[in-house]
């Protein structure tokens, strides 16, 4: 009984169903995602994989709605945006998604704090409490000590910790984070991971895209990318050659 209470209690944050992303080049079609149907649910640690060209960096931008697909159904948490403006798009993005990337992408001249706020500033909250949220978050990366730093005056692992500062902000109930310890050394990637399991413990539903498989492996559920399509899909531990 208590593991049919359970599945019901299961929730599709995320429904995929045929999505196709087509692109015309040179006068061809080119199929980036051809047909991928899946859900992701509520509270899941889900890893994309893939070799270079699989789909899964285009199947990551259209579940951040960076972009839209071609064909297909996206509904995120029961509402259809896959046919979305930009405008609705961005709306969507900004109140239910934080994003992670590689290359960090914090404004240089602003220090950690500032670079925290900054989604504040574009959902309009009010300086005052900007600047108490955006501590708060750094404190909860452990950087509270780092707050008035320019990120040249940060190690490559601290300013991945104000990028995830930065995506919690805004309190969104899913993080995307694309290769997110791809330029971290072995120790800060360590860090970073257990960042990112406790934010997992914690209910957040959390979406990442790697090339290495040990990362991967970390993730409650792994899905491998091939072709445009998902091959397979597995659970936590499982270490994936994405070759």
């Amino acid at each position: 009984m208590t593991g049919e209470k359970k599945t019901e209690e299961r929730y599709a944050t995320i429904q995929l169903n045929g999505i196709k992303k087509i692109y015309h080049i040179g006068g061809e079609e080119l199929a980036a995602l051809n047909g991928i149907t899946t859900n992701i649910y509520q509270g899941e640690f889900a890893a994309l994989m893939g070799p270079s060209g699989s789909g899964k960096s285009t199947l990551m931008n259209i579940l951040g709605c960076l972009d839209r697909p071609t064909e297909g159904s996206y509904k995120l948490d029961g509402e259809e945006v896959a046919g979305l403006d930009d405008d609705a798009l961005a709306r969507t993005r900004n109140k239910k998604i934080g994003f992670v990337f590689q290359n960090f992408n914090l404004l240089s001249r602003i220090s950690a704090l500032e670079n925290v706020a900054l989604p504040l500033i574009y959902a309009g909250v009010g300086h005052r409490e900007r600047t108490e949220r955006a501590m708060h978050f750094l404190e909860a990366v452990g950087l509270k000590d780092r707050a008035d730093h320019l990120p040249n005056e940060l190690s490559g692992g601290q300013r991945q910790r104000v990028a995830i500062a930065r995506a919690l902000v805004n309190d969104p109930h899913i993080i995307m984070a694309d290769e997110p310890t791809g330029n971290l050394d072995t120790k800060s990637t360590k860090e970073i991971m257990e960042i990112f399991e406790s934010m997992h413990e914690k209910g957040r539903t959390i979406i990442l895209v790697t090339h290495e498989p040990e990362i991967a492996a970390c993730a409650s559920r792994q899905l491998l990318v091939r072709d445009g399509q998902i091959t397979r899909d597995e659970g936590k531990g499982v270490v994936m050659d994405v070759v």
